[in-house]
This record gives C-alpha cells, structure tokens and sequence, in this order.
C-alpha cells in the first residue's frame, strides 16, 4: 500500500494534463519558456553574437507532417560531440518541448555527414579536474534522463556514428533507426571508464542483460543491421546517396504515430515507462490512473464516434 501510495503522488503533476503549448515556427529554433509561454526564435544552426554557434537546433515539419518536431545536432567541427554548448543548448530544447502539448513525435537526428554523436568531447573532458569532471557527468545523465522523460514518443535516427554518449543519448529515446552502415558501442571500457550517463541502465533493458554485458565489458562497435538483431534498434535500413536512410526511416515511423490519439499515446508511453520499474500489481494500478487520464478527454469521443461512422478520427488532443 505504501509502495501505490507513492505511485499516486508521482502521478499528481500527470492528472493535472499538459502545460502550455509553444507557438509553432517553421523551419525555426522555438523554445517555450515553462509557465511563461515566452519563446525565442534564432535561425537553424546558425552563429549568434551572443551565444556563438548554435550546435543544437529544432525544426518543426508542417502540411502532413504536423506534429513532428527535429531536435538537429549540428555541432560539425566536433563530430556532435557532448561539449558544454552542445549539452547546455539540447538541455534548452527538451525542456521547451517537454511543455508543449502540439509536438506528437521528436525525432533527434545529425547534420554531420557520417555521425549522429561521438560521444564526450575529449578535449574538453582532458581540460576538466576530477571533480569538475564529475559534475559534468552528473549533468550529462541528468540531460538523458529529460530525454527520456519526454511525454511524447522520441525517435532517434542514427546515420552514423553513435559512440558512448552518443549511443546513451539514442538510447534515452524510445525508438530508434539505422542505417546499415551506422556504427553503435558503449565504447567507455577502451578508455578505462564505464558508461556514465545511463548506459548501464538502459542498455541491459533494450537488449537483455548477458548481451549488454558482452558489448560493455568489451566496448564493441555493432552496425546497424546486427543492431536490428540484437533489438538495439527498431528498424534498420541500406544507406542511401544521401546519408539519411535512417531519418527518412524515423518520419516514416513518426507517420504511423501522428495520426493516432496524442493524448493516448502519451499515456502508453506513461504507463509503460513507469510499469516496467515496479512489480505487475503496481503496474496494474499504474495502467488504470493513466487509463483514468485518457476517459473524459474529447478524443475518446472522437475515437468512438469515428468507429461509428466509419471515418478516420480527427483528434486534437483535447
């Protein structure tokens, strides 16, 4: 009892609903400022006068495709690698998204040819002491944990090259692409250190444990199509001319989310994610508070109210 009383009180801020929706941009940066509504708007991938260059950006897709909002890495002189910019600014958008109730899909995806994230940047990790190190560290696992923490579903395509934190950060998504070519490891051992921002956690989960222990212990590097095999991606796909197989293969998998009901979608999501930590009669309990959440919204109506007609249902998130 004491255990679903807990339970109950992680679930307060959840039967409240969403907070605001951010204004949509195209083709921009937006972020929304929690409570506020305030956003900023800033060229993609650009240099400021104030900032330096942004090496984190956010697209938002239109026509049929809104909904689905990019999260665009493009740090290109460090391969993405997690420096303090790139980290403070991917910070600055998830915690935007994380309030804004009109994204139904994020897809986290690379602009550097070859590479989705290399992992920590060495040049400045050799510059930091140990305890300065440590903070950052600290700071990294807690950035995967926001990603993780998304309401919405999160897809990472992965075109290239996902190295220690690079493969934590795809890993902290719920869904992720590949192509054939892309080159996937917890790499951290090679360089006497253990994977320090979720890895160990969340890699056992999405592979299984004697697996997970294999490809740490030993930091091996899998492709994209062993991946697939080994269930550390969802979908895998020949690369093609361009170097974007594994994004085009994310909207697709973004395509067949949109049209479904956002509000019921974030709950299984919700459901699934907290179920998983805790024994099968919490879970159960965890299924029917967010169950309860999806009843009295305008989309169940919607829903049932399209079965009835025989039309495709025009949700709205409501």
């Amino acid at each position: 009892m004491a255990a679903l009383r807990r339970l109950s009180v992680g679930f307060c801020a959840l039967l409240r609903g969403p907070g605001p929706a951010a204004p949509h941009g195209s083709f921009s940066h937006t972020v929304t400022v929690p409570r506020t509504g305030r956003c900023c708007v800033r060229p993609l991938c650009s240099k400021g006068p104030d900032s330096g260059s942004v090496e984190v950006d956010l697209r938002r897709l239109e026509g049929g495709d809104s909904g689905i909002v990019e999260v665009l890495m493009c740090r290109h002189r460090a391969r993405n690698s997690l420096g303090h910019a790139f980290v403070g600014q991917m910070r600055e958008l998830v915690s935007g998204l994380h309030y804004d109730s009109a994204v139904r899909v994020v897809v986290f995806r690379s602009l550097v040819p070859g590479v989705f994230c290399a992992g920590a940047d060495l040049k400045e990790r050799a510059q930091m002491s140990n305890p300065v190190a440590e903070k950052f560290v600290h700071g990294l696992r807690s950035l995967m944990n926001e990603i993780a923490a998304l309401p919405m579903p999160t897809i990472a395509a992965v075109d290239g090259f996902a190295l220690g934190g690079g493969l934590e950060l795809a890993l902290a998504c719920d869904l992720r692409t590949a192509a054939f070519s892309a080159q996937m490891g917890l790499i951290e051992t090679t360089r006497g250190l253990l994977p320090g921002a979720g890895g160990s956690q969340r890699l056992p989960r999405a592979v299984g444990f004697a697996v997970a222990k294999e490809l740490i212990f030993t930091g091996r590097r899998v492709g994209g199509q062993q991946a697939l095999e080994l269930g550390l991606v969802n979908r895998a796909v020949p690369q093609n001319e361009s170097g974007d197989a594994a994004h085009k293969e994310a909207l697709n998998l973004a395509r067949e989310i949109i049209p479904q009901g956002p509000i019921a979608v974030r709950m299984a999501k919700e459901a699934m994610n907290r179920g998983i930590e805790v024994d099968i009669a919490s879970g159960m309990a965890i299924e029917g508070m967010c169950y309860a959440r999806v009843i009295p919204t305008r989309d169940r109506q919607e829903g049932m109210a399209a079965f009835i007609e025989k039309r495709t249902p025009r949700y709205t998130g409501e």
